[in-house]
């Protein structure tokens, strides 16, 4: 497979692009090589500059739930933009989407859109410190809710893949107020909280982790970390930027029957355009102006291109039916791999949680950021490699999720599984 084009765009991009991409986890540098140049996206195949096709499962990190270039969303986004691309103001279709995301989740009563799943996070957990008058913030070792300074302390996805310590630029005295735990550690949460448990506002927690690879809530973790912050008077936040309306039509908060005082959504909100948001009860988020004291706000939030995409994505998904279909699929990869680990005797575990998995080189049960760092990532790059030159497109780090897509096809899950016997055979040859 030759990426000369993608080789040469590289070079040109570093000219002008710090690293030559937008965002780091792209530069492939925790598998080396050269970073594949997209050019175009159908269904559940992707293009680069050099015309290979590849079976995507990195689906835009968690958008294209439908499929790349769904006929419907993308007349949705033909349509709103023949009225106007951006007008900062008020639309109808907000008022619909809002009314869609509060009929679907209990827990929110109240929605307000951003730009960005960051956005959406920092606005969260503002609004949070103001509503308890705290500012200390309890997260999880290796989960990521965005970029924001408070946020970066042993963070997970570009941070983890990268290796690199809390950020620099992160002034100490923002970082101090962010206590940290184990994934999964209901012990080690409630021993922050009987030290701090007067100053910690809110306890920010992917409730299925996507950042550091797949792990699900151990059984009993979500259901206490609920009963902790009551306790304790802090507000509990589910960062559902990757599964909410993944996993379940009232996304991991559906699935689990656990609902948070505030959720950050993203990804498939926006139906693969640039919008995010964030609701809770309305005697938390009518703190918000213009209607209480918390400054937040946006130019674009609530686009009417990016509302009309998430509109008709949410609608697409308004029952339990493709939540099956997208099981089903998940579910018949995850048998093929781990019937390939086990035939090429490779150590290897395939984690799981709906149309989200991450296979982890390792010979023990992933349940933290620890597990997840202990995994052979090196074996992953390898493989990561083989199974891009047999046409598959994975994510290029081994603490990131696959996403799978209603596109997706058996024909699709067959050669994938394929691929992979292939690869794990030449790995254990190796």
């Amino acid at each position: 497979m030759r990426l000369d084009r993608s080789s040469d765009m590289l070079t040109r991009a570093q000219r002008t692009i710090p690293g030559g991409v937008n965002s780091p986890v792209r530069a492939f540098k925790s598998v080396g090589g050269t970073p594949v140049f997209i050019n175009r996206a159908q269904g559940s195949s992707v293009w680069d500059l050099d015309g290979n096709r590849y079976i995507d499962f990195v689906g835009t990190w968690g958008p294209a739930i439908l499929g790349h270039a769904e006929p419907s969303v993308v007349e949705a986004i033909q349509k709103a933009a023949e009225r106007g691309s951006s007008f900062g103001a008020p639309t109808e279709l907000e008022v619909k989407l809002a009314e869609h995301v509060c009929n679907r989740v209990p827990s929110v009563d109240r929605l307000r859109l951003t730009s960005s799943g960051t956005e959406a996070a920092m606005s969260a957990i503002r609004l949070a410190r103001a509503a308890t008058r705290r500012d200390g913030i309890l997260k999880f070792e290796g989960c990521y809710h965005g970029h924001a300074d408070y946020l970066l302390v042993r963070a997970g996805s570009g941070v983890a893949t990268f290796g690199l310590p809390d950020s620099p630029g992160v002034p100490a005295d923002f970082a101090k107020h962010t206590h940290t735990a184990p994934y999964n550690d209901l012990d080690g949460v409630e021993r922050i909280l009987k030290q701090n448990g007067d100053d910690i506002a809110v306890v920010a927690v992917e409730p299925v982790t996507g950042n550091m690879g797949v792990i699900p809530p151990q059984p009993g973790f979500l259901e206490g970390l609920r009963e902790l912050t009551r306790k304790y008077g802090a507000l509990l936040m589910f960062d559902e930027v990757m599964t909410g309306f993944r996993v379940h039509p009232a996304g991991a908060q559906g699935l689990y029957g656990v609902e948070p005082d505030i959720t950050a959504f993203g990804k498939v909100i926006g139906g693969g355009m640039p919008m995010a948001g964030f609701g809770g009860k309305a005697e938390v988020m009518d703190m918000l102006a213009p209607l209480g004291p918390v400054y937040q706000a946006g130019t674009l939030s609530g686009n009417p291109c990016a509302v009309a995409a998430g509109l008709r994505t949410l609608e697409a998904l308004a029952t339990q039916s493709p939540y099956d279909q997208l099981e089903a699929t998940g579910a018949r990869l995850q048998a093929g791999l781990e019937a390939a680990l086990t035939e090429c005797g490779i150590p290897g575990r395939v984690q799981r949680v709906g149309s989200m998995a991450t296979l982890f080189f390792c010979d023990h049960e992933v349940k933290n950021f620890e597990d997840v760092r202990k995994a052979d990532h090196d074996r992953f790059a390898k493989y990561f490699h083989l199974m891009l030159e047999r046409g598959i497109y994975l994510p290029p780090s081994g603490y990131e999720a696959s996403f799978l897509s209603l596109a997706h096809s058996d024909e699709d899950i067959d050669r994938t599984i394929e691929s992979a016997k292939d690869a794990l055979r030449t790995l254990a040859k190796a």
